[in-house]
C-alpha cells in the first residue's frame, strides 16, 4: 500500500486517497444499472409494443449475465490488472447503455443490456478487489463501509432521477450511462495500478484460486453473502412493501425503505470503527443479529411506526455485513486469486438478488401463510446464524484468522 494512501485513511479522511476517489466514483454509478431505469418499465414496454415480463427482462437479463460471467471476469482481473478490467467495465457500461438510447427494436434494446451487465460485474468486482489490495485492517474496514455507503447513498437517489429523467422521453435513463466514460477516463488517470502477486497461469491458476476458495470459511462467507442479499431483496424489498399496502400509501411504503437505506448507508460508513473493536467475523455475527431482531420485532409490530423502527434496526444489518464479508474475504484470499474469490462472491450477490424475491413471494402465493409468518421465519433463521457465527468466531482458530 501506498503510503499516500496508507496516511489518508489512517487520519480518517480515506476520501482524500486518489484510489479511493477513482473506486468511489465508479460505485456510484453502479446503481444506474436497475434503480435508474426501473420507474420506467412500464414507459419503456408502451414504447416498444411489449408485454410486462418482457419489459421485466431489462433488469433480470442484466443480472443474468453477472451470474454466468463473474468467475470469467474475476480470472481475467487477476491476470491482467485490476485498473484495466476497471476502465474497461465503465467504458463498456457506458457506450452499451448509452446505445440502448438509440436502439431500432426492443430487441437490439435487451442485446444491448444483457451486454451492459459485463460491464457492471467488471465494475463490482474489480473496485472491491482494489480496495482489498491498497488497504488492511480496519483501513479496509473502513473503506469497504465507505463504498457500501456510496453505493446504497445513489440507490436510494437514482429511482427519483430516473422517474424525472423518463417524464422527458423514454431515451432520456439510457443517456445518462454515457456518464461513465468520463468516469473511465478519470480513473484511467487517477488511479496506479495496484501491486499484486501473480497468482500464476492457465490450469495452475485455476488449481490455486480453487485451493485457495474451497475451504470452509471462505465457504461460508459466500453463504453469508447469498443469505444477505436473499433477506434482504425477498424481505426489506419484495415482502415489505406488500405487508405495508393495505395501511400505508405509496410514498409512505418508500419512506419506510429510504429510512432503512439511509441506516444502512450510515452504519456502513462506520465500518473502520467497528472493524477496531471487533474482528470481521464478530460484525457478520451482529449484522445478522440486527436481522434477527429487526424481522422479529416488524412481525411483532401490531403499528407502522414500529414496524419502521424495526425496519431501520434491520436496514442497520445490512449496513454491517455487506462491508464486513468483503473484508473477511480480502483476508482469507492471498492477492493473487482474490478478484477469482470476490467475481464469486459478486455471482452469488446477484444470486440471492434473484432468488429472495421468488422465494418470498412464491411461498406466499402458494401456500396460506401470507407473509407474516414467512417474516417471522426470517427472522429466527438470520438470529440462528448470528448465534453460529458467533460461536465460531470465538474458537481459538477463527481468532487467530478471522
Amino acid at each position: 500500500m501506498e503510503r499516500s494512501e496508507s496516511d489518508a485513511a489512517a487520519t480518517g479522511r480515506p476520501w482524500r486517497s486518489r484510489t479511493v476517489q477513482a473506486v468511489l466514483v465508479s460505485t456510484a454509478l453502479a446503481p444506474l444499472g436497475v434503480p435508474l431505469i426501473s420507474p420506467g418499465l412500464s414507459v419503456f414496454r408502451d414504447a416498444f409494443g411489449v408485454s410486462d415480463a418482457q419489459a421485466g427482462l431489462l433488469v433480470s437479463g442484466y443480472f443474468v449475465v453477472g451470474i454466468v460471467l463473474s468467475p470469467f471476469i474475476g480470472i481475467l482481473t487477476d491476470r491482467v490488472g485490476r485498473k484495466r478490467v476497471l476502465v474497461a467495465g465503465l467504458l463498456a457500461f457506458g457506450v452499451l447503455g448509452g446505445a440502448m438510447a438509440f436502439a431500432p427494436t426492443f430487441e437490439v434494446v435487451l442485446a444491448l443490456r444483457v451486454l451492459q451487465g459485463t460491464g457492471a460485474a467488471a465494475i463490482f468486482i474489480a473496485t472491491v478487489t482494489i480496495i482489498g489490495d491498497m488497504f488492511d485492517g480496519p483501513q479496509r474496514n473502513a473503506v469497504l463501509g465507505l463504498n457500501v455507503a456510496v453505493l446504497s447513498s445513489t440507490a436510494a437517489v437514482f429511482p427519483v432521477l430516473g422517474g424525472v429523467l423518463v417524464t422527458i422521453r423514454w431515451e432520456a435513463p439510457f443517456l445518462a450511462y454515457f456518464a461513465a466514460i468520463p468516469v473511465a477516463l478519470f480513473v484511467l488517470v487517477a488511479l496506479p495500478e495496484p501491486a499484486r502477486a501473480s497468482g500464476g497461469g492457465g490450469v495452475a491458476y485455476l488449481r490455486e484460486a480453487f485451493r485457495a476458495i474451497a475451504v470452509p470459511r471462505v465457504i461460508g462467507l459466500f453463504a453469508a453473502t447469498f443469505l444477505t442479499e436473499a433477506l434482504a431483496f425477498g424481505v426489506v424489498f419484495t415482502a415489505v412493501p406488500f405487508l405495508l399496502d393495505d395501511v400505508l400509501s405509496p410514498v409512505l411504503v418508500g419512506v419506510v425503505l429510504l429510512a432503512a437505506e439511509v441506516a444502512s448507508t450510515v452504519v456502513a460508513a462506520a465500518s473502520g470503527q467497528f472493524a477496531r473493536r471487533l474482528t470481521s467475523g464478530r460484525i457478520v455475527a451482529l449484522g445478522f443479529g440486527c436481522y434477527g431482531v429487526g424481522f422479529v420485532g416488524a412481525w411483532a409490530a401490531s403499528e407502522p411506526t414500529a414496524f419502521a423502527v424495526s425496519l431501520v434496526v434491520a436496514g442497520a444489518g445490512i449496513g454491517l455485513l455487506l462491508p464486513a464479508i468483503d473484508a473477511a474475504v480480502s483476508e482469507q484470499i492471498p492477492p493473487g486469486y482474490r478478484a477469482g474469490a470476490f467475481s464469486l462472491r459478486n455471482s452469488t450477490t446477484f444470486l440471492g438478488r434473484a432468488t429472495g424475491p421468488i422465494v418470498f413471494t412464491g411461498l406466499a402465493s402458494t401456500t396460506a401463510l401470507g407473509y407474516e409468518p414467512l417474516l417471522l421465519g426470517a427472522g429466527v433463521v438470520a438470529g440462528t446464524v448470528a448465534l453460529l457465527t458467533l460461536m465460531a468466531t470465538r474458537t481459538p482458530t477463527a481468532e487467530g484468522s478471522d
